[in-house]
């Protein structure tokens, strides 16, 4: 009978410590979704503020041209016949 509870003791123990470690890490398991949830949330307020950049640049682009730059000239000629074209259309549409 001694022989039995030594192992039911061992038993014990070890339940013990196994439970302990689930606890542990379920405790690691929520405090890295809680990471996860901020660094998500993080990227994408990032992302909002690169296309908004993205978008900032395009404007500064457009208007450096327009004031006489070289340098982003054919863009600029190309967004404006887009922008016409779209105008043409809304034209037709409500004409219609």
């Amino acid at each position: 009978m001694s022989e039995l509870s030594k192992i039911i003791d061992s038993l014990e123990v070890k339940f013990f410590k196994l439970s302990k470690k689930i606890e542990n890490l379920e405790q690691l398991n929520e405090s890295l979704s809680n990471e996860l949830n901020d660094l998500k949330q993080t990227t994408l307020q990032e992302n909002k503020h690169i296309t908004s950049l993205k978008h900032e640049l395009e404007s500064l682009k457009i208007t450096n041209s327009l004031l006489g730059s070289e340098e982003y000239k054919k863009e600029t000629k190309l967004k404006i016949n887009s922008l016409i074209r779209e105008i043409d259309y809304c034209i037709a549409q409500l004409s219609e």
